[in-house]
């Protein structure tokens, strides 16, 4: 056996042999939907990070054991790829993410709160708004983005993960999305590629169902009183945002008891967390839910 791999690929620093035991590792599980993440979680003696082993698999290390780009349905274009990602040829891998899943993991975990998140847009070109409706408070967030696509969607969640600190994990550990091309690299939503470190787990619901989270559909009625389908957002910025979500959040619920999301909020949570992301209480006789907003 080589002593290494500079000769096949420069940078590189594995012998054939432990080459071959890391793919003998990672193909079978690949093959059965598993994320590097959840592989490198269950295999200790899997010394690269997750970067690196991405990394390897690009540059072809694997391709003599049967795995490629091909293999990582959840491949990720990190910060330092300029390259798009490419259209998808073959159809989602969403095994362990599904909607049953999400039920399994709320059986086996009941303390932790969903996040629900979607998205809204009156065009095609954009721009996008990314929404957030935390369940156990009702509030609702949301973010503007010029491209609806994986990378900046879970780009909000990098931003997130340095302002918010562990707050992050309280409120964006567990997230419920459709299927959505924008939502689909699921790698991205639960790891930061920046930090290497996991950061939470997303699930999908199941096509055509809505209904399995109907919390952000419920409130979007609320956004599309200030922003009608047919309104060109052109010049929608993230202060508007910020503000529209300020008066839909300071608006009382039956369903909190009279109470509106902000109050809710603050009441089990720091409003601390708020203030970093720019919603403040509006008074009651203040708010305005429609479009001169």
């Amino acid at each position: 056996y080589k002593t290494d791999l500079v000769d096949f690929r420069d940078g590189i620093n594995m012998t054939t042999l432990e080459v071959k035991e890391l793919a003998s590792i990672l193909k079978p599980l690949l093959d059965q939907g598993q994320s590097l993440y959840q592989i490198k979680s269950s295999h200790k003696e899997i010394k690269q990070c997750i970067k690196t082993l991405y990394n390897y698999i690009e540059m072809g290390v694997f391709k003599d054991y049967g795995i490629d780009n091909f293999s990582l349905k959840e491949k990720v274009n990190r910060k330092q790829f300029k390259n798009k990602y490419k259209k998808r040829k073959e159809p989602v891998n969403y095994e362990n993410h599904k909607y049953k899943d999400y039920l399994k993991f709320k059986e086996d975990n009941p303390e932790v709160p969903t996040t629900e998140m979607d998205t809204v847009y009156n065009s095609q070109s954009g721009p996008f708004i990314q929404t957030f409706i935390f369940e156990n408070t009702g509030l609702m967030i949301g973010f503007l983005h010029k491209e609806r696509t994986s990378v900046s969607m879970a780009s909000t969640l990098d931003k997130l993960q340095e302002l918010l600190e562990n707050d992050y994990y309280t409120h964006f550990s567990l997230l419920l999305t459709d299927r959505g091309s924008e939502f689909e690299k699921y790698d991205l939503f639960e790891n930061n590629y920046q930090t290497d470190e996991a950061r939470g787990h997303i699930f999908y619901c199941d096509p055509q169902r809505p209904d399995q989270k109907p919390h952000v559909e419920n409130n979007h009625n609320l956004v599309r009183n200030i922003l009608p389908n047919k309104r060109n957002l052109d010049k929608l910025t993230q202060e508007d945002l910020d503000l529209m979500f300020s008066h839909i959040n300071s608006t009382p619920r039956a369903s909190l008891g009279g109470r509106t999301p902000y109050e809710v909020f603050t009441y089990f949570y720091d409003d601390m967390v708020l203030k970093k992301l720019n919603i403040q209480k509006i008074e009651k006789d203040m708010v305005t839910l429609q479009p001169y907003l």
